[in-house]
């Protein structure tokens, strides 16, 4: 049986990640593998993590299974940090494995209701969304999203071609923070996306993996709030790895509004159905911290100042990267890194000044150009900028 198993391609980022280790050379950058980074290099644990950890270890008296959706004090502390005012009456949740895990429940949901569902996806998307699509089998098409001349978004392009999508069918939009890109539609812009969405009858899937690396917490999750308050019906799947730093511990959740408490409920039985499917019940241990410091006034305060802390400190060095290019360059052309969000920016270069950055610099990125500027320090800024002006971009 197993001789009959053909082989799959390789993942480029992972690939990417291991000829990074391979490269011998003093001084090489790696600016592909997407997780933050401090300025020693690090992805250190939170305070707050560090904390509620003992706490927990402290504490708790079993290690029995949780029930199919997670605990109800972890989905309602998420549901609270990401839409605030939480409508109970519409809302139902489940604990998923990762941010990845909750697009795959939020996929599988929207084909068990609409089995002839096509998913609309921005061009370009983080790559595993094309991928779990294609191994699902989903049809999907991409919607124009990013402009290579201005490295801002094509939004009358991305608004012709969303009215596209038909009733039913799934807009799968970056909450904030867009990857691989780090280009973000102003609220002026989502309010006109809600528009499209509300006459056409889509129903947006909301990947929100990075609430407070962009513009703060709150700021970071005003346009889903504001679609979950416009739409009838709309999926949000939210990740914990970068926001609480607990990559490993594979915590996320998946929300679905319903038009009523009916439509939630069906939701709700859809959503633990498919948990039990796919892997039983979910993994409790980072749910757990994360709740523990959600729950608690002291310990979600230093958690927030610390997130502060990443937020800004990738905020500078986008300034400090912007201005040596300008400097450098003698142009302007450059400053839509300052401008962009979170962890990544697409510079915009061709596949071949990519491989001559990883070649003469041994500076790693992925072969799109997407950079991740929390691999990025004050002293490494100046090498990446003086490389960049050197292979003609």
């Amino acid at each position: 049986m197993l001789a009959n198993l053909k082989p799959q391609d390789p993942d480029k980022i992972l690939m990417l990640i291991e000829e990074f280790k391979a490269d011998t050379r003093q001084g090489k950058i790696d600016l592909g593998v997407g997780v933050y980074k401090d300025p020693q290099g690090v992805t250190p644990v939170m305070r707050a993590v560090k904390a509620a950890e003992q706490r927990i270890w402290d504490e708790q008296t079993t290690k029995a299974y949780t029930g199919l959706a997670g605990t109800p004090e972890y989905r309602a502390a998420m549901a609270e940090m990401v839409l605030k005012d939480v409508p109970a009456d519409r809302l139902a949740s489940v604990a998923s494995v990762g941010g990845t895990g909750a697009i795959r429940q939020g996929l599988e949901l929207a084909r068990l209701a609409n089995p002839d569902v096509t998913v609309h996806v921005s061009d370009p998307t983080w790559p595993n969304h094309l991928s779990i699509m294609k191994f699902m089998g989903l049809p999907f098409t991409q919607y124009r999203y990013f402009d290579n001349e201005t490295r801002g978004v094509d939004f009358d392009g991305m608004k012709a071609d969303i009215a596209k999508a038909g009733k039913g069918d799934i807009v799968l939009l970056h909450g904030c923070c867009h990857n691989p890109t780090g280009a973000n539609l102003s609220m002026d812009q989502w309010t006109e996306v809600a528009e499209i969405l509300e006459k056409s009858g889509a129903v947006p899937l909301i990947d929100l993996a990075y609430q407070g690396f962009g513009d703060g917490l709150q700021e970071d999750a005003a346009a889903t709030r504001m679609l979950a308050s416009r739409l009838p019906e709309v999926l949000i799947a939210a990740s914990c790895s970068k926001n609480f730093g607990i990559y490993r511990e594979r915590t996320g959740i998946l929300m679905a509004l319903g038009t009523d408490t009916a439509a939630r409920d069906l939701a709700q039985g859809s959503m633990a159905f498919l948990n039990r499917q796919n892997f039983s019940f979910p993994p409790d241990h980072g749910a757990r911290v994360v709740e523990t410091i959600l729950t608690d006034a002291e310990l979600r305060a230093d958690w927030a100042a610390e997130l502060e802390e990443v937020r800004n400190t990738m905020l500078g060095l986008r300034t400090q990267l912007a201005g040596e290019l300008r400097d450098l360059s003698g142009s302007d052309r450059f400053d839509f890194i300052a401008n962009h969000r979170g962890m990544f920016s697409r510079l915009g270069a061709t596949p071949e000044q990519v491989e001559a950055l990883k070649a003469d610099a041994a500076i790693y990125m992925v072969g799109d150009s997407r950079l991740n500027i929390a691999g990025l320090n004050k002293d490494t800024v100046p090498v990446l900028a003086r490389a960049i002006v050197d292979a003609g971009i």
